[in-house]
């Protein structure tokens, strides 16, 4: 008896520590992105977007969304180390809650480290597939690279889902004659 607070206490942490998991938003956002992909102008598209971002960074508890915050938050004053450290916390705390890759991803490439971004993007993507963030860092990072024909297909398959996102004016060839 005297050894199970003990026990308890030593374990609490991981316990504690444990990503609960990520909020099921797939539905809606499918919903977001097949209304994008029809939308009829630039502000009916950034008004659908702006809800996609808030289920992107909708953080699965309350320490992940600190660490996201914090994270994103170094990224904008150029702390890009920082940045990447933090989310390098949040990625290993909740491995499968994409915007935490997705963000890691946007502070490697700033820094230039096209290669750690990829990565980060592709995981991002493998979990969630129709993240159009991600799919056009995706290809920002790939021309980066000099991988001009797969960030073409990259963007292409972003600019599907959302045919009013400012990459759009980085194809090669434009898509259609109705933008």
């Amino acid at each position: 008896m005297k050894w199970i607070l003990p026990l308890c206490l030593i374990a609490a942490p991981a316990v504690a520590q444990s990503c609960p998991a990520v909020t099921d938003h797939s539905a809606r956002i499918a919903e977001i992105v097949s209304e994008l992909s029809v939308s009829r102008g630039e502000g009916e598209a950034r008004m659908l977007n702006q809800q996609l971002w808030e289920l992107w960074v909708d953080a699965p508890d309350a320490l992940a969304q600190d660490m996201l915050d914090q994270g994103m938050s170094q990224r904008t004053i150029y702390d890009f180390l920082g940045a990447r450290e933090t989310l390098t916390r949040l990625v290993e705390y909740c491995p499968d809650y994409a915007e935490g890759y997705n963000q890691r991803a946007f502070a490697s490439y700033l820094a230039q480290d096209f290669e750690a971004a990829l990565a980060d993007l592709n995981i991002a993507l493998d979990i969630m597939p129709n993240h159009i963030a991600a799919l056009s860092g995706k290809g920002l990072t790939l021309m980066g690279l000099g991988r001009d024909e797969e960030a073409q297909e990259a963007l292409r398959a972003a600019v599907a889902m959302n045919p009013w996102l400012q990459e759009r004016a980085l194809l090669t060839e434009p898509m259609g004659t109705d933008l």
